[in-house]
């Protein structure tokens, strides 16, 4: 029995248009009446949401530092089911992961995992016959990767084309795209990359999907489909859901929106009945057992998250009544006393001050796989792998502040540490992806033991 038919859209490096093309390819997938199943390899939260704008179905995470080979292979088949063809953007250059010894966590890795054929993005605009090294050097590198296409991005125009054609005419690689340049196609950026989906304006939203349609139809998608892998991949197993136990808060709005698909369904499974709301907008926190604030950007709408002075009264009675707060990087932020310094901003905005430190906002980007062990409130004692990912770092951190996580790997909040301990809440910069079971269990847990106290 066949598998669901699969491609990868992989770049030479960050920055040749990956997300664009692989957006596009849905896009036109999608236009021809295929349910499109997609995936971003790696821990990005942002790019996944450009994929559900343009296919209507939740895009998922790859990454086989989070999730591991199970995790990879459990989330995949789960999520096709329904899919006609699955379509995997993804992460920095095709052979980019953990270190520069091997391909552990890149998107060869996966691809590999998956048994994908890859199509390969390459920035032409600034070569012609150099563009066939480039490309006979990635076929070559790692035979184990099937690069089964070429996306020639940034092409000048038809003699550019003519001269990229004719070098590539001796590789066995066939291009399934020649996408001319084009200022006026572009995505709106940030400090930690794309702006979310979910953010933008309506017709923001439409310039994502009239930057598919461009690329789209100097696409061919015929080609990309015959190239798609079909192999049997193993089975995975499904877990029951458990019976509803507790309910759990989540942010979810402008502010806060960085969350694992996955992880939401992980709670769900566990007995979670998940109830969203807005620390922007919402005077106080729903009728929960715990809560969770995701990452995002609070920093951004940093005046309306301090001007909106009941829900921070709310978010800090509940954690200082007991109940399980789980804040991550942005939830962290918003947790301490203080956010200052995004554009430049002088002003300290007041936020909930439960952690007993201020947050500023830095030149600088921490991005880090991380591995650290866990001993406090939340996840009980667990050995975690995660990622950082944030332009911010924590001030005048209280001496007798407490943390729950060690570090083997990555930065933390200072000194090796991270995860503030406070009551039974628990507030880091690291994120964590729930393929590890235990992580949903014990946080379903924590908040039903909450309940009953």
């Amino acid at each position: 029995m066949q598998g669901i038919p699969r491609v990868v859209v992989a770049g030479v490096t960050s920055g040749v248009g990956k997300t664009t093309v692989a957006v596009a390819v849905m896009h036109a997938l999608r236009k021809r009446g295929f349910r499109v199943q997609p995936f971003k390899v790696g821990p990005d939260f942002i790019d996944p949401s450009y994929h559900t704008l343009v296919t209507g179905r939740q895009s998922r995470n790859l990454d086989a530092w989070l999730m591991k080979k199970g995790g990879v292979l459990e989330s995949f088949s789960n999520a096709v089911q329904g899919a006609d063809i699955a379509v995997i953007e993804g992460v920095m250059g095709l052979y980019d992961g953990m270190s520069g010894r091997d391909n552990y966590a890149s998107t060869a890795h996966v691809a590999r995992m998956l048994d994908a054929p890859v199509v390969l993005v390459v920035d032409a605009g600034k070569a012609t016959r150099s563009i066939a090294a480039v490309v006979l050097g990635f076929t070559r590198f790692d035979r184990s990767t099937r690069i089964a296409g070429v996306v020639l991005n940034n092409v000048a125009g038809d003699r550019h084309a003519g001269y990229l054609q004719d070098a590539l005419a001796k590789i066995k690689v066939p291009i399934v795209g020649m996408v001319k340049r084009n200022k006026e196609i572009r995505m709106e950026e940030r400090h930690l990359g794309l702006v979310p989906a979910q953010e933008l304006h309506k017709s923001k939203r439409a310039a994502i999907v009239k930057a598919a349609r461009y690329v789209a139809d100097q696409l061919d998608v015929d080609a990309v489909v015959a190239l798609c892998g079909r192999s049997p991949l193993p089975r995975t197993v499904h877990t029951e859901k458990e019976k509803e136990k507790v309910r759990i808060a989540v942010a979810l709005d402008e502010s806060f929106n960085f969350y694992y698909s996955d992880n939401l369904d992980a709670l769900r499974r566990h007995g979670a009945r998940l109830v969203f709301f807005s620390p922007v907008h919402d005077r106080r926190l729903p009728d929960a057992e715990g809560a969770i604030l995701g990452g995002g950007f609070p920093e951004v709408l940093a005046d309306q998250l301090e001007g909106n002075g009941q829900m921070i009264k709310s978010v800090a009675k509940a954690v200082g009544e007991g109940m399980p707060v789980y804040g991550e990087c942005g939830g962290l932020m918003y947790l301490t006393r203080s956010i200052s310094g995004y554009k430049g901003e002088k002003k300290r905005r007041k936020m909930v001050g439960v952690v007993d430190a201020d947050t500023a906002m830095t030149a600088r980007l921490t991005l880090n796989y991380t591995e650290a062990h866990c001993d406090g409130p939340i996840f009980g004692r667990a050995s975690l792998h995660g990622h950082e990912f944030h332009y911010s770092a924590m001030q005048d951190i209280a001496p007798d502040s407490r943390f729950a996580y060690t570090m083997k790997k990555g930065n933390g909040v200072a000194g090796g540490r991270d995860g503030f301990i406070v009551g039974n809440s628990l507030a880091a910069y690291m994120h964590l992806h729930f393929s590890n079971d235990r992580l949903p269990r014990t946080l379903v847990k924590s908040c039903a033991s909450h309940s009953r106290r």
